[in-house]
């Protein structure tokens, strides 16, 4: 079998919007640049050390016929809905729900000062799983196996797998790997999602150079590389 390296196609950067109780968000995946990327919905990326900004949460809300999920880099935010699930998302942690046929939730800051970092990320449901029963799952950071390599890079697996380990959550549809990769400057990773998967590369820190060789793309902070 013949591998190759996929290009990237096309950058795109986050656009500014606010969200629940008027958080400032930066959209990138669910914006007029990148309206989906199937079977991406959205991807927001929360940041910021302005208690103002964030203080006020996301109140009760609706999910239908998608799964999101919320991995927080910094602070602390608190889960609940109305299937009596509550959880406290803390640096590190994972918050994967299947919405399905409904759950009203709400997403509210248990801090008053510092920074608070992460992503939600949206993904669809296929037609005959989109009015399944909700489920939740709340994943600590010490469920989320870290691989530590020689060269200083450092990948911890949410889903999927890597090196024969598995993720510490699987979806409840979708064959889905979520990876958060630290890279040393010099060192290099790389994995070989099927080939009719889609994917992409958000930097959220630093730069990367995606592909090999001359042909690389310089991936800046902020920037997400549809492969």
């Amino acid at each position: 079998m013949v591998q190759t390296v996929r290009p990237v196609d096309r950058l795109v950067g986050g656009m500014p919007i606010n969200d629940g109780a008027r958080v400032p968000l930066s959209r990138i995946i669910g914006q007029p640049a990148l309206s989906e990327l199937d079977p991406f919905l959205l991807v927001d990326e929360f940041r910021s050390d302005v208690a103002g900004d964030y203080i006020a949460g996301f109140p009760e809300h609706l999910h239908r016929r998608f799964e999101t999920v919320i991995y927080m880099l910094t602070g602390r935010m608190r889960h609940g809905d109305n299937q009596v699930n509550t959880g406290l998302l803390r640096p590190g942690s994972v918050q994967w729900m299947t919405a399905g046929r409904g759950i009203l939730h709400s997403e509210m800051p248990e801090q008053e000062a510092g920074l608070m970092w992460g992503f939600q990320l949206w993904i669809n449901l296929p037609a005959s799983d989109k009015m399944i029963e909700p489920r939740y799952q709340d994943v600590e950071p010490e469920a989320i196996r870290t691989i530590e390599r020689a060269d200083g890079s450092r990948i911890k697996i949410i889903a999927g797998q890597v090196d024969g380990i598995d993720g510490a959550v699987r979806s409840a549809a979708t064959d889905l790997t979520y990876l958060d990769v630290e890279l040393p400057a010099g060192s290099h990773f790389r994995h070989d999602p099927p080939a009719d998967h889609t994917a992409f590369i958000y930097v959220f820190d630093g730069c990367a150079h995606v592909g090999e060789g001359a042909a690389a793309t310089q991936v800046n902070r902020g920037d997400l590389a549809v492969l």
